[in-house]
């Protein structure tokens, strides 16, 4: 069918089916024709343009807009955003629980996940549906985290918890997070087992980190607050937050600051080498921390609220 002819009858019974609701057998009887014939016109109606079905979803997923949009200005892999909440436990389990749907499709049966420590992180494992299984997938600590302090978001704690969950394997970190001074680090990272396990988080597959905002604001800083310089942030002004335990700039460039010094943790080339990065992280006051984690091109995907979302396209 290519002529004004023709055109003029798929026009007229697309009009027919879709403008006035007539059935498939009424619109038959209409022109004449079978009614298998007529299901082959509205088919073909479709795929000459003449007929366009528009899916408008917007009431199940309002924020599809502002992820295209994300993905678009940032050249990110993928945007996750769902709605802002008053209560911020609400908000934060959303945006866990879209967080561990989108790290679920993305696991593969033998996938290497390297986890950062985090509270987001930390509710994302109770989303987790109990019938969904990842026996060959390794779990792996991307931080330090021994002692008492913030014990159930340590990295270490949140890979036993996921392979609990997925009746996966984990990969340990036995280190503490930051070191008494930056001689100590060297040789706590030339240990063989300290190696062993930053070498396999360098290889994973996915990586789940968290961002905090400035220090000010960080679960982090406040939790080991007793061993870094209080007078350190004031010191180092260009400090917007921090990534897997690491201060970084508006750039997403390691701030040179004792704290760095100090802290066991994954390196920023390392995650940037990582094949998808997911980072998830919502609230104002992690924007800044957000985009620089972007610019600096140590993240693939967010996964954030829509509030959160907005402010980052104002940047």
């Amino acid at each position: 069918m290519n002529n004004n002819k023709d055109l003029s009858l798929l026009v007229e019974i697309a009009h027919m089916y879709y403008e006035e609701g007539a059935k498939q057998s009424e619109v038959a009887e209409a022109f004449n024709i079978s009614r298998s014939l007529v299901s082959k016109y509205l088919t073909r109606a479709r795929e000459t343009g003449i007929v366009e079905i528009i899916i408008h979803d917007d009431f199940l997923h309002p924020h599809r807009n502002l992820e295209k949009k994300l993905k678009v200005k940032f050249d990110l892999t993928n945007a996750i955003v769902v709605p802002s909440q008053d209560d911020k436990q609400v908000q934060k389990k959303r945006v866990a629980n879209a967080a561990v749907k989108f790290l679920l499709r993305k696991m593969e049966n033998k996938a290497t996940v390297a986890v950062a420590p985090g509270t987001t992180i930390y509710s994302m494992i109770s989303s987790i549906p109990s019938t969904v299984k990842h026996k060959d997938a390794l779990f792996v600590s991307i931080t330090g985290g021994l002692g008492n302090k913030q014990t159930d978001i340590q990295s270490n704690v949140l890979c036993d918890l996921f392979a609990q969950k997925l009746e996966a394997k984990k990969l340990e970190l036995h280190a503490p997070v930051t070191m008494d001074s930056e001689e100590a680090k060297k040789i706590m990272m030339d240990q063989s087992s300290v190696k062993k396990v930053l070498n396999k988080a360098k290889t994973a597959d996915i990586a789940v980190v968290g961002i905090g905002g400035k220090p000010v604001y960080s679960t982090m800083t406040n939790a080991y607050m007793g061993q870094m310089n209080p007078e350190d942030e004031l010191k180092h002004p260009e400090i917007v937050g921090d990534i897997c335990y690491n201060f970084i700039d508006k750039n997403g460039r390691l701030v040179d600051c004792e704290w760095n010094k100090r802290v066991i943790s994954i390196d920023l080339e390392s995650i940037k080498k990582i094949p998808l990065v997911i980072a998830v992280a919502e609230g104002k006051e992690k924007v800044d921390s957000i985009y620089a984690s972007i610019k600096g091109n140590l993240i693939d995907v967010i996964v954030t609220d829509s509030a959160t979302a907005m402010d980052l396209l104002e940047k």
